[in-house]
């Protein structure tokens, strides 16, 4: 179920305070551990780095990115594949 639009998206307040606080010009990469905030229109071209629950990832922001969450581009868990040569062999 999404989010009541009465209510608007969920920003982290002190991540949009560093965001605008942010020259335009400047490439410094703002880490962050809220990866429930939306991307909204005043992040795009802002390296952010979204935390995964053991390092920080770094995220460009694009104009695609924006009205979804941090946490969707910082993956939380390494796929390794399923099977292989083992489990293909046994018939």
């Amino acid at each position: 179920m999404s989010r009541s639009l009465k209510k608007g998206p969920y920003i982290d307040q002190r991540l949009q305070r560093k965001v605008e606080a942010l020259d335009p010009a400047d490439k410094t990469v703002i880490k962050t551990w809220a990866r429930a905030a939306t991307i909204t229109p005043e992040m795009v071209g802002k390296t952010i780095a979204v935390h995964n629950g053991k390092v920080h990832v770094p995220v460009l922001i694009t104009e695609n990115m924006v009205g979804h969450k941090l946490g969707e581009f910082a993956p939380t868990r390494k796929f390794k594949g399923h099977g292989g040569k083992l489990a293909k062999g046994e018939k």
